[in-house]
C-alpha cells in the first residue's frame, strides 16, 4: 500500500476512536482501557484462528503458481460463451488473492486477447474473492453459510459482468480500452529458472530453443537453465526440492504483497470493535422504516460504500465483515462490502491508467452495481432457504490459547511457514552466491 493510503487510514482510525469517545455513555478513562482491552483481544483473536487457514491458503496459491504454466491461459479466454467464462472463473480461483495483483493479471488476459467478459469479469473477481484463502478465513469467522453465499453470489457477479461487458458496453469502447493497454509497453514474462517476472525489452539474458525464446533475469538463470526441464509435470515439481523452492517463492511473494492489508484487516475490525458503542449501531441500522426490501438495498449500497471507503481489499476484508455483520449490518450487504474491494481508490486509479477514464468509469460502475444487487439477491435467496445466520454466531472476540485443535493446526503452520520461509531464503542465498541473482532479480520484480 502507499504511504498515500496509510495516511488515509490512520484518518478513518482516527475518527472512529473519535465517534467513541463522542457517543460513550462511560467515563472516558473506563471507556479507554475497556475499549483497548476489546481492541486487542479481538484483533490477537482473528490473527490466532485464522493463522493457520493463511499459511495453508497461500502455500497451496504458491503450489499452484509455481507448478502450472499460464502460456496459453489467454487463448482460452478469447470468447465470451460459458466455456471461457468458466475457464476464467476456475483460472481466477486457483491465481492469486491479492486485488492489485489479479487486476495487473487480468489486464495482461485482456492485452493477449482474451474478452473483457472472460478477463476483466470473471478472472479478475474470482482471483480476489473465490480463492482458498478467503473462503478458509471467511468459513472461520462468518460460517459456512457466509461461505456459500460468496461462491454462488460470485457466480451471480461474474454471470452480470459477463453479460455487461459483452451487450451493454459498446465493442469499439472496449476495443479503445484494448489499445489504451497496448500503447504501454511490453508484458512481462516469467524466468524459468526462479519464476521472477522480467520485461523482455529490459533484460539482457535470453536464450532461444526450437524457436521458443525463454527470457531471464540474471546471467546464472540463464546458464542453469535446462530445457527438457522447463516443461516438468506437476508430479515431478512437487517431488524435486526445485519445484519447492519454486512454491515457496510463490507463497513469499503472495505474502509480500497482502500482509499489510490482512494486518489491518485485523487492526480495523479491533478498532471498529472495540470503540464503536453498540448504541452506535443501533441507530444507523435501527430498522426497516419501508419494508425489507427497501431496507436490504440501502444497506448493501452502504456496505459497498465502505468497502470503497476503508482500501482494504480481498482476505483482509473479511475480518471487518465479521464486525459488520455482528453489529447489524444484514446478510446481504455484507457481501456487497466484500464484493466492492476491486473499486477501491487506488484500483478504480489502475484502470484509468490501464484502459483509459471511459472504460474505467464504465467498469467501476458495473462492479459497485453488481455488487449492490447480488447482494440484494443473496439476502433474500439465502432468507428464504433459512440459511442467513444469527450474527451471535460470528467469531470475533473470543480468545484462548488452549492444546485443542486450533493450537495443534497453528503449529504444524508455523513449521510449514518456517520451513518454506527457509526455503526462500536459501535459494535467494544461492542465487546471490552465482553470481548476482537473487540482487538482480528482485530489482526487477
Amino acid at each position: 500500500m502507499e504511504k498515500t493510503e496509510y495516511a488515509i487510514l490512520s484518518v478513518i482510525a482516527a475518527i472512529t476512536v473519535g465517534i467513541g469517545v463522542f457517543t460513550t455513555t462511560q467515563p472516558l478513562g473506563q471507556f479507554f482501557v475497556e475499549s483497548t482491552r476489546q481492541f486487542v483481544t479481538t484483533t490477537a483473536a482473528m490473527a490466532w484462528i485464522t493463522w493457520w487457514a493463511l499459511v495453508v491458503g497461500f502455500a497451496i496459491a504458491g503450489g499452484v503458481e509455481a507448478w502450472t504454466s499460464d502460456e496459453q491461459v489467454a487463448d482460452l479466454l478469447e470468447g465470451h460463451g460459458l466455456r471461457e467464462i468458466g475457464y476464467g472463473s476456475l483460472f481466477g480461483f486457483v491465481s492469486s488473492s491479492c486485488s492489485y495483483s489479479a487486476i495487473a493479471t487480468a489486464k495482461n488476459l485482456f492485452k493477449k486477447g482474451g474478452s473483457a467478459a472472460a478477463t476483466l469479469g470473471a478472472f479478475m473477481f474470482a482471483s480476489t474473492n473465490l480463492v482458498i484463502e478467503i473462503g478458509a478465513v471467511m468459513w472461520i469467522l462468518l460460517g459456512w453459510e457466509f461461505l456459500l453465499a460468496d461462491i454462488v453470489g460470485g457466480f451471480i457477479l461474474i454471470g452480470m459482468m459477463a453479460v455487461g461487458l459483452t451487450y451493454v458496453v459498446p465493442d469499439e469502447v472496449v476495443e479503445q480500452a484494448r489499445e489504451n493497454i497496448e500503447d504501454e509497453g511490453s508484458d512481462v514474462v516469467q524466468d524459468p529458472v526462479c519464476g521472477m517476472e522480467v520485461d523482455p525489452d529490459e533484460t539482457d539474458f535470453s536464450t532461444e530453443v526450437d524457436g521458443q525464446t525463454y527470457y531471464f533475469c540474471s546471467e546464472s538463470c540463464q546458464n542453469s537453465f535446462d530445457p527438457e526441464e522447463a516443461d516438468t509435470t506437476i508430479t515431478e515439481q512437487a517431488t524435486s526440492m526445485s519445484g519447492w523452492r519454486a512454491l515457496a517463492d510463490k507463497q513469499w511473494k503472495e505474502w509480500g504483497m497482502l500482509w499489510d492489508e490482512i494486518a489491518i484487516g485485523f487492526v480495523f475490525a479491533g478498532l471498529i470493535a472495540g470503540f464503536i458503542p453498540e448504541q452506535v449501531w443501533t441507530s444507523v441500522f435501527s430498522g426497516q422504516t419501508f419494508g425489507l426490501p427497501v431496507y436490504v438495498f440501502w444497506t448493501a449500497v452502504l456496505g459497498a460504500v465502505i468497502g470503497i471507503a476503508t482500501f482494504v481489499c480481498s482476505v483482509g476484508n473479511v475480518p471487518f465483515a465479521a464486525v459488520l455483520f455482528s453489529n447489524g449490518l444484514p446478510f446481504g450487504s455484507v457481501l456487497s462490502y466484500i464484493y466492492a474491494d476491486l473499486i477501491v481508490p487506488p484500483i478504480m486509479d489502475a484502470y484509468r491508467e490501464y484502459y483509459g477514464t471511459t472504460f474505467a468509469a464504465i467498469l467501476s460502475g458495473m462492479i459497485f452495481v453488481s455488487a449492490v444487487v447480488t447482494g440484494f439477491i443473496i439476502h433474500f435467496v439465502f432468507l428464504g432457504l433459512g440459511f442467513i445466520p444469527d450474527p451471535s454466531s460470528v467469531t470475533i472476540t473470543e480468545i484462548s490459547i488452549e492444546l485443542n485443535y486450533k493450537m495443534v493446526l497453528n503449529v504444524l503452520a508455523t513449521g510449514v511457514f518456517l520451513f518454506l520461509y527457509w526455503l526462500h531464503r536459501s535459494g535467494a542465498a544461492e542465487g546471490e552466491g552465482e553470481g548476482g541473482h537473487g540482487e538482480h532479480g528482485h530489482a526487477m520484480d
